[in-house]
């Protein structure tokens, strides 16, 4: 019998946080009203998270679990969970213990009640920091403004979405994902589960600053072309500065001939500002020429070590990751 839920866990070095993770998910499914398959995607971990991982698989049949070959990242482990899903109902949730597992019936309960996409909406970060917290404020409603789809703000990967959904979201073939776009891009009956953020129940952040900052320049060339009219308007403000410098400097030329205003200094000023608009404007297309490049070449979105529980898939595991 198919499973009426599919709980998707990407996982990466989370050795200390699993048995309470899956402690605490199988208490929340055991009161579900159906099914529930928990599919546990181990994302190239170098500790001992596969391994226990096998060693839940062996004593509850409902753990799944997929082992990428190497680490692809969040994003793609999350997409690989989805294209092996089996359920109608489908929750995305991080291992951390960070998206409380106990919000799933309340999700399920908007589902009943017609939304195909439940999105948890943070209400407040606990035991972060003033820098984490500014930086995600900032970077979810300049995402929010410049995008050309409504992305909910302070809203991250922990969602309930229907299998209608979902199956639109693994036809998508494109290379550089942001899932929380995407879904939103989908349209469809939307709608926000708020709570307050709990810290990890053990082990390090994983989303280090780099990341976090690849992932937001991801999500915005993804979804917005502000970017490439940012270099067309940083052309014409050089423009119009220059024909305001030539028309300055022509003034205290014949004003004022022995300024040092109209020598080197101000020629230096202009070179280097015409300077850095052309670089940014190379940054900027560099960007989204990159992701064309990415594209094109049509590798498949991840590679499988190995594969636990989808006696049904394994024979299909090709096609699904393509």
């Amino acid at each position: 019998m198919p499973p009426q839920y599919s709980w998707i866990i990407p996982i990466y070095n989370e050795e200390e946080t699993l048995r309470e993770m899956y402690r605490r998910i199988s208490a929340v499914a055991d009161r579900m009203d159906g099914l529930v398959e928990f599919i546990l995607i181990n994302d190239g971990s170098r500790d001992r998270s596969l391994q226990i991982i096998r060693e839940l698989h062996q004593q509850d049949k409902r753990v799944c679990y997929l082992s990428l070959a190497r680490n692809f990242g969040h994003q793609m482990a999350v997409t690989a969970g989805l294209n092996f899903a089996r359920g109608q109902v489908i929750v995305v949730l991080d291992a951390d213990l960070q998206d409380p597992p106990e919000l799933i019936p309340d999700m399920v309960e908007k589902w009943r009640q017609g939304y195909q996409v439940v999105y948890a909406q943070r209400l407040k970060r606990r035991k972060e920091t003033v820098f984490k917290r500014f930086t995600a404020y900032v970077f979810y409603r300049l995402l929010k403004s410049l995008a050309e789809v409504d992305i909910p703000t302070d809203t991250g990967d922990f969602c309930l979405m229907d299998r209608q959904v979902v199956d639109l979201l693994n036809a998508m073939p494109e290379q550089n994902r942001y899932i929380r776009g995407l879904r939103s891009w989908v349209g469809f009956q939307q709608t926000a589960i708020r709570f307050e953020r709990n810290p990890r129940f053990a082990g390090d952040v994983k989303y280090t600053f780099r990341k976090s900052l690849g992932l937001a320049v991801n999500s915005l060339v993804s979804f917005s072309k502000v970017p490439l009219r940012l270099s067309t308007y940083l052309g014409l403000l050089s423009a119009a500065l220059a024909l305001f410098m030539s028309v300055l400097v022509l003034y205290w030329r014949l004003t004022s001939p022995d300024s040092p205003l109209t020598g080197f200094a101000t020629i230096a000023i202009a070179i280097f500002f015409l300077g850095s608009v052309q670089l940014i404007s190379i940054g900027i297309l560099g960007e989204y020429i990159g992701r064309i490049y990415e594209e094109v070449k049509a590798r498949p979105l991840y590679t499988l070590a190995e594969v636990g529980g989808f006696a049904s898939q394994n024979s299909n595991s090709n096609k699904r990751q393509k």
